[in-house]
């Protein structure tokens, strides 16, 4: 967190890519140490993995984040939903909290757009799934849970069997 902080008070190339690489080192160990001990037939659910952290990094190119984490060995998912909130929404959200806007990255409403957009843009570019998060929680839910199963299913004809 302090290199983080470092990075707010001093924006520039250097330290954002360190700041990648150590959370790229992060996400190696806990492929190799975590991910790789479970059960094959597991739903293993991640917040923060490398393509949401990725939408926040203003210097370095997304693309260039995410071939970090793969040349690093970091375990790509089976299956990416970006869950995105319209800004505006989601900015609200966060200062009716108790700890209010706490971020140490994004400061206003216009950086927060423009990191939603990154995101939603890359979720485009590489075919993730995209879960809209202003409805119930049941339909977010429900269109996981069918995402899910279409990655259980394989491609159409094709079973996939755990273990």
């Amino acid at each position: 967190m302090t290199l983080v902080n470092k990075l707010v008070r001093n924006p520039g190339r250097e330290l954002e890519w360190e700041v990648c690489e150590r959370l790229a080192d992060s996400r190696t160990w806990i492929s190799r140490h975590v991910l790789a001990k479970q059960p094959p037939d597991s739903i293993i659910l991640i917040d923060r993995w490398y393509p949401s952290d990725a939408a926040f990094r203003r210097i370095v190119p997304f693309a260039e984040i995410l071939q970090l984490n793969i040349d690093r060995n970091v375990q790509v998912p089976d299956l990416h939903v970006g869950v995105v909130t319209h800004p505006e929404i989601s900015w609200a959200r966060a200062a009716a909290r108790r700890r209010g806007l706490s971020s140490t990255v994004i400061h206003k409403l216009e950086e927060h757009v423009a990191c939603t957009e990154a995101f939603e843009q890359a979720i485009a570019d590489h075919g993730w799934v995209l879960c809209r998060n202003e409805g119930t929680i049941k339909e977010a839910t429900m269109q996981v849970v069918s995402e899910i199963y279409g990655v259980l299913r394989g491609p159409v004809g094709e079973v996939r069997c755990a273990g």
